[in-house]
This record gives structure tokens, C-alpha cells and sequence, in this order.
């Protein structure tokens, strides 16, 4: 089935009303009071936007802060060690966001002499940056007629456009993509009112288990809605296949310092330290009876749960007297209590230490 003899029908009818409305409801009831709105700074919306992917806006608040009083231009951020954008980053997840954006601010140093390329073709160029967050970048600062497609507007124009095709196929996501093109508004200057009203209906309202059809402003036009269930959009099949993973922590403390092992740059945790990690537990008490200390302390387990994967690490805790000089298992450093906020680790081992 083609767009022609589906879709186009639909979308001339939308044409005419549906941005009109969202537009006048995001200016009237949309969100406005978010610290990266209301500002055509790419380095804001940039920054914003690659902290927002598949995190809540409550928890993006304050790291977006405390980056911004950190690095408050993009040259700042490239010029800064890596770790120490891992460290600010720790706790928000998804390192590999982390390691982009700063990849991103040194060749926008390096590349475009400090100032952001001013169309989503060219920002796509960058590391880290999708064709949706590109046009969500070159829409709300430049006013470049682009569409996004992140996961919430991919479910406010299926429901929209009862669209049947199931996204988990590329060719059927090329297809939602030029339908999102076929709805934009005229004029480059609604652009960013646009973006977010689409941005706002699918965080507030158009929500995927119980949307609030009485308080949408295009609910008269969605035809998903006329079909009596627009939770059946968007069509995905293939489901995401979790993991489980098992590994037991070794925690070596010795005078008020813990021994951190960093780990690799790709895969889980990239680039952020952490104790000791051991396959088994029998593993994990032979390196223990090595460094002389003792019977490890057994700490409940921790459950952490990561997109894809499940993982459980079992903590055990080995106090080393002061005058111990075994060295601890594999590469890694001493680092004192008090220099713990200086290192990227993990939300799990943050709570864990305490």
C-alpha cells in the first residue's frame, strides 16, 4: 500500500486545521516555563534535548543546571577533560549520550569555530545527533521547516492518522516521516511554537496507556480516536529481548579510601568507575583471600535495571588495615571519600557507597 492511496487523503484533510490548532494551544496551554524554552541558543536546545532522550524532564532539571553553570558555552564543554563530563553526567544514564556530547562540542570547536551549523542536515554531521534532534535543533533556533519523530510524536501522527503500518520496519517509519514533513506549517516562524505543541501533546496528553482525548486540541481531527481506540497506535511488533546479567562487587577500602577500576569506553557503564567486577562469587573470594583481609561483609544485592538488560550485583564489602600493601586486583587508584564527587560512578555504587 502506498502513501498515495492511504495517506494523502488524510493529510489533505488535516492540512488546513490540524497545525493551526496546535499552534494556538501550545501558545495558550502548552509548557513555557522549562529554563531551555524561550531561548534560540543551540547550545541550550542542544543540550537540552540530548538529556531528554529516554529521560524525564524532572530528572534532566538539574543536571541541565549544574552543566550550564559548569560549562556555560559549548567551547567550554569541549576544552574540559572527559572525565570530568562523565562525572557531571553520572546518574543520568545512557553514557554513551555523555561521551557523544562532549565528541559533538569539540568539533563544533574544531569544525565550525564554536558556533552550531544552522540546518538539520549539517547538524546530523555531529556526533550524537539523530535526524529528529537535529530538526528539533534547526526548528526551535533557526526556524528551519523539518520535522522530528521521537518516540512521542511518532505516537501523537500515528494516532492522528490511524497509521497502520508497523514501525518496527524502516520502510514504514520513512513513511510516518514524510506524512510528519506533509503537516508542517508554512511560515519558518511557527516553527518552534510547532515543535513543542507536538512535543507538549505527546508528554501531557496524548500519553501511551491512557490518553486524555476530551483535553486535545486536534481530537475532532484524529482518526485513531474516531476508530474507538487510539491505544492501538503506533503499530511496533518486535519487542526488545531483555537480558540478564549477574556479577558480585568487590568493595576494598582501606584508611577512608575505596579502590575504582575504570571501565572500557563502549558497552555498559562506559567510561565511569567502579569497584571490582567478578563473574562469580568464588572468583571474588579467591582475590579476597589474596589481599589477607578477611571474610568479605555480604551487603543485599542490587537490582539495576538498564534498557535493555537486567543486572544484579551482589556487594561485598573487604576492610584492608592500614598497614596492608597487597595490591588490589587489576588497574585502578585509591580514591578518598572526600574525591568521590570528582568521578563518574554509577547511580547504583553512589547509593551504594553513600
Amino acid at each position: 500500500m502506498t502513501d498515495s492511496d492511504e495517506l494523502s487523503p488524510r493529510l489533505d484533510a488535516l492540512r488546513g486545521d490540524f497545525a493551526p490548532l496546535l499552534l494556538a494551544w501550545q501558545r495558550a496551554e502548552g509548557r513555557h516555563h522549562l529554563p531551555w524554552q524561550n531561548t534560540r541558543d543551540p547550545y541550550r536546545v542542544w543540550l537540552s534535548e540530548i538529556m531528554l532522550q529516554q529521560t524525564q524532564v524532572s530528572t534532566v532539571l538539574g543536571y541541565y543546571q549544574r552543566f550550564l553553570a559548569r560549562f556555560p558555552t559549548v567551547r567550554e564543554l569541549g576544552a574540559a577533560p572527559a572525565d570530568e563530563v562523565m562525572a557531571l553526567w553520572a546518574g543520568l544514564g545512557y553514557y554513551s549520550r555523555a561521551r557523544n556530547l562532549h565528541r559533538c562540542a569539540q568539533q563544533v570547536c574544531e569544525q565550525h569555530g564554536g558556533e552550531f551549523p544552522r540546518s538539520a542536515e549539517l547538524l546530523q554531521t555531529l556526533p550524537g545527533i539523530g535526524r529528529s534532534t537535529a530538526a528539533a535543533i534547526a526548528s526551535f533556533c533557526f526556524g528551519e521547516r523539518t520535522a522530528i519523530l521521537d518516540g512521542n510524536v511518532k505516537r501523537v501522527l500515528s494516532r492522528l492518522l490511524a497509521f497502520e503500518g508497523d514501525l518496527a520496519s524502516s520502510a514504514q517509519e520513512k513513511r510516518l516521516w514524510r506524512a510528519a514533513e506533509a503537516l508542517l506549517p508554512p511560515a519558518g516562524a511557527d516553527m518552534p511554537s510547532y515543535t513543542q505543541g507536538l512535543m507538549d501533546l505527546g508528554a501531557g496528553l496524548c500519553t501511551p496507556r491512557s490518553p486524555q482525548c476530551l483535553l486535545c486540541p486536534v481530537s475532532a481531527l484524529c482518526a485513531g480516536r474516531a476508530q474507538g481506540d487510539p491505544t492501538r497506535f503506533p503499530i511496533k511488533t518486535r519487542k526488545l529481548k531483555r537480558g540478564r546479567r549477574e556479577n558480585w562487587w568487590l568493595w576494598l577500602e582501606q584508611g577512608g579510601r575505596i579502590w575504582l577500576q575504570q571501565r572500557p569506553s563502549e558497552g555498559v557503564w562506559g567510561g565511569l568507575w567502579t569497584l571490582p567486577l567478578f563473574d562469580d562469587e568464588a572468583a571474588l573470594l579467591a582475590q579476597a583471600r589474596r589481599l589477607g583481609g578477611g571474610e568479605p561483609e555480604a551487603l543485599p544485592r542490587v537490582q539495576h535495571a538498564l534498557t535493555h538488560l537486567d543486572w544484579v550485583l551482589h556487594p561485598r564489602r573487604l576492610a584492608l588495615a592500614a598497614a596492608h600493601d597487597l595490591a588490589p586486583p587489576g588497574p585502578g587508584q585509591w580514591v578518598a571519600r572526600e574525591r568521590l564527587a570528582d568521578y563518574a560512578l554509577p547511580a547504583p555504587l553512589k547509593k551504594l557507597i553513600g
